[in-house]
């Protein structure tokens, strides 16, 4: 499912028309991407918490020519489901 599949499954689920739906969904992905940019997590009770985690910096090795190359540590976008979505999925 796109982005556009998805406005229009909620606006047809939620009764709001489709710019009402896309204005929403894009103001919870940027409530979402600047929470975590600012070093907090998102808890959603059922659904899921979205977090940073740090990954520690490690060898790797560049594919065309096999030698080893160091990967930096980095902050990486993480999404641990919860039990209700868990549930909803099996």
């Amino acid at each position: 499912m796109n982005k556009s599949e998805l406005i229009n499954e909620i606006a047809t689920n939620s009764g709001l028309t489709k710019a009402d739906t896309g204005r929403a969904l894009d103001a919870l992905v940027q409530t979402i991407e600047s929470t975590l940019k600012s070093g907090d997590s998102i808890a959603l009770v059922g659904f899921g918490t979205f977090e940073v985690k740090e990954r520690a910096e490690r060898i790797g090795r560049n594919p065309q020519t096999g030698e080893s190359i160091t990967i930096a540590a980095a902050k990486v976008p993480s999404f641990k489901a919860g039990k209700g979505l868990k549930d909803a999925v099996q």
